[in-house]
């Protein structure tokens, strides 16, 4: 019983370690940036991220993490939309990033499709 103390500690120590490790990394970013770096959005997605066209997917509000991944797989091609590719080819990390951070902080609950 005594040399399962041990092992129970370090077995609790390595489930730790792992589920910190497994834990999806956050977008960070500065939503003041990200403001500065939307116009190009806001032609689409509404300046403040809420496009009067409800063909348009609403920003606002969205998860920043989720908003950050959508910009990296439209980037990479795992997401396919002609119009997103062209718009995420030219963006930097950083600059998904900051706009996704700008996106998460509107609010997207003053327009309702």
């Amino acid at each position: 019983m005594i040399a399962e103390i041990p092992m129970k500690k370090t077995l609790f120590a390595l489930a730790s370690a792992a589920l910190v490790f497994s834990l999806p990394l956050h977008a960070a970013g500065d939503a003041e940036a990200g403001k500065a770096k939307s116009t190009t959005c806001a032609a689409c997605h509404g300046a403040d991220g809420v496009s009067s066209l409800s063909m348009f997917p609403k920003l606002a509000g969205q998860n920043r993490d989720y908003l950050y991944h959508s910009l990296k797989a439209y980037k990479s091609g795992k997401r396919k939309n002609p119009i997103m590719t062209g718009q995420a080819q030219a963006l930097t990390d950083t600059d998904m990033q900051d706009l996704a951070m700008y996106f998460s902080k509107q609010n997207g609950l003053h327009l309702k499709y």
